[in-house]
């Protein structure tokens, strides 16, 4: 008599039951990341490449050719005085409103921190400048900084001072657009800072107090190094909107006075390019500028990593 057959009792491997899964995840990560990809390829990459290409050639925006010149824009560029002036007066710019807004704006998170009565309200006033159009915080503070029927030269008359004219210094028309830039921008700083504060652990602040630390050693000691991923975020972030202020410039002193009082590399690349219609010279501009901004980013990221 024929034995029985014996099924198996062995299973099916996994594995290519794991690779479908996998397969799936990724077109489905494929699916989800195209629309973005797709959009900063279109929008942010392939401008980037256009505007190194155009760089290399001598082209009236109205033109519908452009003549290839190799590098002489860029040699151009770097025989310059002005260039060398510009790129002075951007640096002064941006490390002046970079710094002035994170320093404000620490400090105002850090009172509005307190359980103070209103202090609501007061955080409200303090961002609001933010969501403003710069173009119309330059109008206002035209009003503010004239010196014939401004307030500062009010308060000033008050005390007996003559008011500087802001508007035909180049040091203190730079002041002038500088202050009203950090004037906007603190709000955002000031927001950042303060949700960084509210989450940071508690528990140091209440070791501090039992140990008796001073106020200013407990700052440095135990809020500020918790603060840093926020200061290193806050200095890339404040540091770009810096380098591309244009509104509230071309409002207050369309780049002068004196010529270029006021013009940074940003508006230089406005004026070239729609000014005086060499676009091909505002887009060596641009691309010296990101290089400009590529060096300092990767330096601050090297120095963060360090810092980690």
């Amino acid at each position: 008599m024929a034995t029985p057959a014996i099924p198996s009792t062995s299973r099916t491997p996994a594995a290519p039951r794991r690779g479908r899964w996998q397969r799936r995840d990724l077109w489905l990560a494929v699916l989800l990341l195209a629309p973005n990809l797709i959009l900063l390829v279109v929008f942010t990459y392939r401008p980037l490449l256009d505007n190194i290409r155009l760089s290399f050639t001598n082209w009236n925006i109205s033109s519908p050719t452009a003549q290839y010149i190799g590098f002489d824009n860029y040699v151009e560029w770097a025989g310059r005085p002005d260039s060398w002036k510009i790129l002075g007066i951007t640096l002064v710019f941006t490390v002046a409103t970079v710094a002035g807004s994170m320093v404000i704006g620490l400090v105002m998170a850090l009172v509005l921190d307190q359980n103070l009565r209103g202090r609501g309200l007061v955080r409200s006033l303090v961002f609001a400048p933010y969501v403003i159009s710069g173009a119309a915080i330059g109008v206002a503070f035209q009003f503010v900084f004239d010196p014939r029927f401004g307030m500062i030269q009010d308060l000033l008359a008050r005390v007996g001072l003559d008011s500087p004219n802001f508007y035909q210094d180049p040091d203190w028309a730079l002041f002038m657009v500088t202050s009203t830039y950090i004037w906007k921008n603190v709000g955002y700083v000031f927001v950042i800072y303060l949700a960084a504060l509210q989450g940071r652990r508690i528990e140091l602040d209440e070791a501090a107090q039992i140990d008796g630390t001073g106020p200013f050693r407990h700052f440095f000691r135990i809020v500020l190094p918790q603060l840093r991923p926020t200061t290193f975020f806050l200095s890339v972030t404040v540091l770009l909107s810096s380098v591309q202020v244009f509104d509230i410039i071309n409002v207050m002193t369309r780049g002068g006075p004196m010529g270029n009082g006021t013009t940074t590399m940003v508006y230089q690349i406005y004026q070239e390019t729609f000014v005086n219609s060499r676009a091909g010279y505002g887009a060596t501009v641009a691309t010296i500028m990101f290089v400009i901004l590529l060096v300092i980013t990767v330096i601050q990221v090297r120095f963060q990593d360090q810092k980690d």
